[in-house]
């Protein structure tokens, strides 16, 4: 092919993929949730949906594929056609899935083209209102005394509450046992039922139980104090310092998605995340912070997310067949 030739197919793709971004969406649009209903990805999800389809007229469908930390329901995206119908709703699970499962069905960067990510909110810990444990002190004190007899709660192994889990007993010296759910909707259902003495979830997750009565939440994760949990000190307060972790969510295309419509998606994910019912839902209600971060900014955070946290499993020795 000559190079007159080769610029004009070029030229050509390129007005049809932006012809292509201005029509979508024209097929229904999946959003991918790998994880059960009840936590917080699949709200968000839905509340996206039910906004984009207001605000672009298309049809936008939530299909929950939960297992393995979300990367059951990840593969599936990974695997779909790179054409706008198909997106995965993603959890910080995300951002360590590559290091700790030996046979993981996709790359995690290779595989995906970042759409946003949508926020972050520190993590909580919680137990049943009933539990005797009124600080995060209490806790090191009662494993301290009989190690392993302490449960905690968390969306999965390897998930960053896991490995935040086992920070804060490498800096406190003492023991708890993990147990693994498979999302936050199953782990919360234990943790009000009594079955395991901690949970540890997103501060967006905890925060609707702790406004329910039935869960008093006892130290969050953050640098500060979480905005919707203020009067519940940090791990830091309470003497186990330099554990700091942070949930997330994000939004992620199949490989290949043609740039002009992740921009057109990301724009109307922006447009949404603007408005003020929204805000108060993922803000005061939620207590995430907004961030509708670019897709380079989204992909500059998952690399830093993969090295942080890669490093904790590696040091763990944690893996996932």
């Amino acid at each position: 092919m000559s190079l007159s030739r080769l610029l004009a197919a070029v030229v050509l793709a390129a007005f049809s993929a932006v012809g292509a971004a201005q029509e979508w969406p024209t097929k229904p649009v999946k959003f991918v949730v790998p994880f059960p209903p009840g936590g917080t990805v699949d709200p968000l999800a839905r509340l996206m949906a039910t906004k984009l389809g207001e605000s672009l007229g298309g049809q936008f469908i939530v299909e929950n594929r939960p297992g393995a930390g979300g990367s059951v329901g990840t593969a599936v995206a990974a695997k779909a056609a790179p054409d706008g119908t198909t997106f995965v709703f993603v959890f910080d699970s995300h951002g360590v899935n590559q290091a700790l499962f030996r046979n993981l069905p996709y790359d995690t960067v290779r595989d995906f083209a970042p759409v946003m990510l949508v926020g972050t909110s520190p993590y909580a810990i919680a137990t049943q209102a009933d539990k005797p444990y009124k600080t995060f002190g209490d806790v090191v004190a009662a494993a301290k005394a009989k190690p392993d007899a302490i449960t905690i709660g968390s969306i999965g192994n390897g998930t960053i509450g896991h490995l935040t889990a086992l920070m804060a007993q490498q800096v406190g010296g003492f023991k708890i046992t993990h147990v693994p759910f498979a999302g936050g909707g199953p782990m919360t259902q234990n943790l009000l039922g009594g079955h395991i003495e901690l949970g540890i979830g997103s501060a967006a997750l905890i925060t609707r139980q702790v406004k329910g009565g039935k869960v008093r939440a006892i130290a969050t994760t953050g640098e500060k104090r979480a905005p919707t949990l203020p009067d519940v000190p940090t791990l830091a307060e309470q003497g186990i310092a330099g554990v700091v972790a942070y949930a997330w969510w994000g939004i992620f295309a199949p490989a290949g998605t043609p740039q002009p419509i992740i921009q057109k998606f990301w724009t109307g994910l922006k447009n949404a995340l603007a408005l003020p019912d929204v805000q108060k839902t993922l803000v005061e209600g939620v207590g995430m912070e907004i961030l509708a971060a670019s897709p380079e900014d989204t992909q500059k955070f998952l690399l830093a997310e993969m090295q942080r946290w890669g490093k904790v499993v590696a040091e763990h020795d944690i893996k996932v067949d």
